[in-house]
């Protein structure tokens, strides 16, 4: 399965970003409001900057206490993204993710973010093909 057919089973409303001054504060209640893992760090929304996690923010609160959430997402985030394009494979990306340890991935072409796509997606993802593999496999075997 690619990427491009992982981003039409999404029902969701794009990727949600924050601009780079906003404060740490402000993306973990973006974060609850929107029950998500993760935001895209953009000024414009189509060129990610950065990403940051609920994981990024407890870790700088354990370290340093609460006191960083009030210093800006710019200072917080990830900035060496890793990305996929929409032509990638389901399981390539799966394994990226697996070994940078991360679950959250910006989609884009050339410059542009056309999506995000999470480890839940491509598991769904993955697990979905797998099943209809499994009933063409038993349709040849009976005979259907």
């Amino acid at each position: 399965m690619l990427v491009s057919q992982i981003l039409k089973l999404k029902a969701d409303d794009g990727v949600v970003t924050i601009a780079p001054g906003a404060t740490v504060s402000e993306a973990a209640q973006l974060l609850s409001a929107r029950k998500i893992g993760s935001v895209v760090v953009s000024s414009d929304g189509k060129l990610a900057l950065g990403i940051l996690s609920e994981r990024d923010i407890v870790r700088e609160i354990g370290k340093r206490g609460a006191g960083c959430l009030s210093e800006s997402v710019e200072s917080m985030m990830t900035s060496n993204l890793v990305t996929c394009v929409t032509t990638d494979r389901a399981d390539d990306v799966l394994g990226r993710m697996t070994q940078g340890r991360f679950r959250h991935m910006p989609v884009v072409e050339g410059d542009q973010m056309v999506g995000l796509i999470t480890l839940g997606d491509v598991v769904k993802a993955r697990l979905s093909e797998l099943a209809m593999e499994k009933d063409a496999l038993e349709g040849m075997i009976m005979g259907h």
